[in-house]
């Protein structure tokens, strides 16, 4: 039986993001939970998730709007939270997404799972359609999360605790697999160690912004040292 490509490459594309929406629909529930705990109408999780789309600074935004934050500080602390996409430009397949409107959605949906998903060797060969249907079901994942944690806001008590560990046991899953995929390969997760480990002791007050700019300069190092020895050529 034929399959239409377009079919094949949406269900390669939900096996690639299945694991991630582990990660994503219990953290989606435990924003939209915040939102309603915090006194705010359940439809503000479904309409931030679906049209800002950006994770942590969502968790950050809640508080802020529930303060009355002037609306020039929200926009610094976006800028300065969603910086980091910035490093991923540089090597995120965008070029592989035909037409104005899948590249916009492809940028507005460039989220740091979407990166860690399509920077590996085994994603060299998927298309274009894949990986927008990929970060599709992933902003599907967020939306979905979200709404159904508002809605049942108010049967979920203030006490439970543990569900925002999601996103660190899927960064642990998607780290492994990066390895894995690189056969063993452990200079880059070690680069980025190091480039933790110096950002947390000198930029402290900006761990994130300094450590991508120093494992990002390593990487860059890395690669000129690496053309100029006649071994790597």
């Amino acid at each position: 039986m034929h399959i239409p490509p377009v079919v094949a490459d949406a269900r390669a594309a939900f096996a690639d993001s299945a694991s991630v929406g582990l990660g994503f629909l219990p953290l989606g529930v435990a924003f939209g939970v915040l939102v309603t705990h915090s006194g705010i109408d359940w439809w503000w999780a479904s309409l931030s998730s679906a049209l800002i789309y950006a994770g942590s600074f969502e968790f950050l935004l809640v508080g802020m709007v529930a303060a009355a934050v002037p609306l020039a500080s929200i926009a610094v602390s976006a800028l300065l939270v969603n910086l980091r996409h910035v490093f991923y430009a540089l090597s995120f397949p965008l070029d592989r997404i035909k037409g104005p409107l899948g590249k916009a959605y492809g940028t507005f949906a460039l989220s740091d799972e979407a990166y860690a998903l399509t920077a590996g060797r085994r994603a060299l060969t998927w298309s274009g359609r894949r990986i927008r249907c990929l970060q599709l079901f992933m902003h599907l994942y967020w939306v979905g999360g979200a709404t159904a944690g508002a809605l049942l806001g108010s049967l979920i008590p203030d006490r439970v605790t543990g569900l925002d560990f999601a996103l660190t046991a899927l960064f642990t899953v998607l780290a492994l697999d990066a390895v894995r995929d690189r056969k063993g390969d452990l200079s880059t997760p070690l680069l980025a160690l190091l480039s933790a480990l110096v950002a947390r002791l000198l930029f402290p007050g900006g761990l994130l912004l300094a450590a991508f700019a120093l494992f990002t300069a390593g990487l860059l190092a890395r690669g000129l040292t690496a053309r100029g020895n006649p071994r790597h050529v």
